[in-house]
């Protein structure tokens, strides 16, 4: 297997958008590049460019939103460490073969417009491991 190319994003789950940029964009000098708002997922997501990684924070629209019962539960923190792969299927294929239970039944489109697919984070050390690939 191809080893991921570049950790591509840290997710950050964020009450308010707002006060996420008032850490990660006022108080660090981090510009924001973009903020997209996805109602079917109930997000509002800023993105700011660190270097070749992003910062992506994730705050809710809605009670339900992706994010939500994660701050109820931990607060605001890293939701998710996002790797970039070479070949989705490939990666996917890779770490099931190793243990990884994966969510979902396949790919779905993440926020950046890519294919992506989530490990379960009881069988990754307790982390939420977004795996991406870009075209």
């Amino acid at each position: 297997m191809t080893p991921p190319r570049r950790l591509n994003h840290l997710g950050i789950a964020v009450a308010s958008l707002d006060e996420g940029l008032k850490v990660w964009r006022d108080q660090l000098g981090l510009a924001v590049h973009e903020v997209v708002e996805l109602p079917e997922r109930g997000l509002r997501i800023a993105f700011l460019p660190c270097g070749e990684t992003m910062i992506e924070l994730l705050a809710p629209l809605r009670d339900d939103s992706e994010v939500s019962a994660f701050l109820a539960k931990r607060g605001p923190g890293i939701h998710h460490v996002c790797v970039e792969v070479v070949d989705l299927a490939a990666a996917t294929g890779h770490a099931e073969a190793a243990g990884t239970k994966m969510l979902g039944a396949g790919p779905s489109i993440g926020a950046e417009g890519f294919p992506v697919r989530f490990a379960h984070p009881k069988s990754t050390a307790g982390v939420l491991v977004e795996l991406l690939e870009k075209a």
